[in-house]
């Protein structure tokens, strides 16, 4: 065994100490050359340590994912939670409390409102807790507010909540969320939101003698109940306004009281007072009569469709019409129009059983003279013209045109004349000859009398560059015509110079037409057959003005129509140069 032990330990000591000469050998065949790329290494097997590391670190990896994923859960779940913004319930910076309803369209309706409550600050001061995604949007199909159960109108606010500091369990905010129409504060309740009403009074217009009806405004909390011809505000409300009896109807006429449906504005001091709401908008509401004189178009027009454009385009089709002295007839003769206005169902005010609340309702209409819209800080404030009225009509029957023909533009065709015919008093007797001079002068004459299906007739006169009516109603279909089209009005015998200007002449200024006006004489009326010349119809015909409009209704406004052809050829001549430009 020594032996061997011995061989051993020389056979190491040889191996470890080498001959000067074989390590000098050994040396030179190691150093590289310069020029030689060292070699690279052979890839091998992963030694048994470095797998053991690398499967220790992934079973680690396991153990600690579940671990961290809990914890994450847990911090998240104790976080108060981002409320998404739009209608509902909106949380700021810990010192208010806003309940808010978002209206993008902004169309300067008091459609959409705020009311904030500030909390107390310190230590003592009560916070919002997690509420889960409360959130108290309206449905379009219902028309009713959801949160309607807690938050009528938007002024019920009451949410459940610990001091500062502490939040609520998961348990807890759940059972918020399933209850997702009632949210409390401890011992904090938001107030309703202040009612207002303000009415438009200012009667008198200067330079002319029909007065204006009372318009009024109201906001906050609403009660509509048509079945008691009533709105209710919950307000003090000023003794002048107490009970005030509103006819909803766009004229002021002594004539129109038994024609139109009164609606009594009511102040309520207290929730109890007003009647019980079961049906909530959140839309504005326009309150207003189709009795009166409507039936005749031009009454339609200036009573109604203009004064309803005027209150209601800014909405943009959100708003409710509640209509008094209904009539059905009436209702789908002016669809087109009323289906742009609002984009909901129309009401009937007379009819109707529930209570309605509202943040926004306006009894009654704004207007301007008869067919006439001009620039006024609260009747207009949106400054429309009749220009966008008749562009709005031309979209609503579509109606193609919004230029006239344009004499040579168009080799050969020559312009449409439309002449309206009438069958009752101011009757043009010699129709027949004044459609032939006009078409010797290069016309294309139709003749019609304006009624039927509006939305036919109203291509009818899209289709002209010319209309031409004696003065009365048929003159109101002027709003089809395209814009610098002509316009020409047969003016009775009588005076009749104001009227045939203010109802018709200044209107067509304001739809951009170019504008004839033809003042028969003595001998072209039917009138000369009736009475004698030294009858005040001839000697003072303002003396039959100053009698009223009975009286002027059974003379003046009485009389037939025969032109002198050869007097009014001038005026046809004259509308074929209108057309030249």
């Amino acid at each position: 065994m020594a032996f061997l032990v011995q061989q051993q330990q020389q056979h190491g000591a040889s191996r470890a100490k080498p001959s000067k000469a074989a390590a000098a050998t050994a040396a030179r065949e190691r150093k590289p050359r310069h020029s030689a790329r060292p070699a690279a290494k052979k890839p091998g097997k992963a030694e048994p340590g470095h797998r053991q590391l690398a499967a220790v670190r992934l079973l680690a990896a396991c153990f600690l994912a579940p671990i961290a994923c809990i914890c994450a859960l847990k911090f998240i779940s104790v976080l108060p939670p981002q409320l998404p913004s739009g209608n509902g319930v909106s949380l700021t910076d810990g010192t208010s409390v806003v309940v808010g309803s978002d209206d993008s369209e902004g169309f300067g309706a008091v459609s959409s409102w705020k009311s904030t409550l500030d909390l107390p600050q310190g230590s003592n001061a009560p916070i919002l807790a997690r509420a889960g995604a409360v959130s108290f949007r309206n449905s379009p199909e219902s028309d009713t507010n959801l949160g309607d159960a807690s938050v009528k109108n938007g002024t019920v606010l009451d949410i459940k909540s610990g001091t500062e500091g502490q939040t609520r369990s998961s348990a807890e905010s759940d059972s918020i969320f399933e209850n997702s129409q009632q949210l409390e504060v401890t011992g904090i309740q938001v107030t309703k939101p202040k009612s207002k009403i303000y009415c438009d009074d200012k009667s008198k217009d200067e330079g002319f003698p029909y007065a204006r009806p009372i318009v009024c405004q109201m906001s906050g909390d609403v009660h509509v109940a048509p079945g008691s011809s009533l709105v209710a505000l919950n307000m003090p409300i000023e003794q002048s306004k107490e009970g005030w009896r509103i006819r909803p109807y766009a004229r002021h006429d002594d004539s129109l009281l038994p024609l139109v449906r009164e609606v009594v504005i009511r102040a309520a001091t207290s929730e109890n007072d007003a009647p019980k709401c079961n049906i909530s908008h959140d839309v504005p509401a326009v309150i207003f009569s189709i009795g009166g004189y409507t039936g005749n178009f031009f009454h339609d027009m200036s009573d109604v469709l203009i004064p309803l454009y005027l209150t209601s385009f800014r909405f943009k089709g959100r708003v409710k019409f509640f209509i008094t002295n209904y009539k059905q007839w009436w209702i789908q003769k002016y669809k087109p129009m009323l289906r742009r206005l609002s984009h909901y169902d129309i009401i009937d005010f007379d009819s109707n059983k529930d209570v309605h609340c509202f943040q926004h309702v306006i009894l009654g209409l704004f207007r301007d003279r008869d067919l006439i819209l001009r620039q006024h800080p609260t009747r207009n404030p949106k400054g429309y013209s009749m220009l966008d009225f008749t562009r709005f009509l031309r979209h609503s029957y579509g109606l193609r045109r919004d230029r006239p023909l344009i004499l040579g533009e168009e080799p050969g065709k020559k312009p449409r004349m439309l002449i309206i015919s009438r069958r009752g008093t101011r009757k043009l007797l010699n129709l027949r000859q004044v459609e032939a001079i006009s078409r010797a002068l290069g016309f294309d004459v139709i003749i019609s009398e304006a009624h039927g299906n509006l939305k036919r007739f109203a291509t009818m006169v899209n289709s002209c560059d010319v209309l031409l009516a004696v003065h009365g109603a048929g003159l109101t279909n002027q709003v089809f015509l395209p814009p610098q089209a002509v316009l020409i009005q047969i003016v009775p015998w009588g005076r009749m110079d104001w009227m045939a200007t203010n109802f018709y002449g200044e209107p067509a200024r304001g739809m951009n037409l170019s504008y004839l006006e033809y003042y028969i004489s003595e001998e072209e009326s039917s009138l000369a057959q009736r009475y004698p010349r030294n009858h005040m119809v001839f000697k003072n015909p303002m003396a039959i003005h100053s009698q009223g409009w009975n009286a002027l209704a059974d003379i003046v406004m009485t009389q037939d129509v025969r032109l002198n052809l050869k007097r009014f050829r001038p005026t046809l001549l004259q509308a074929l140069d209108l057309l030249q430009v």
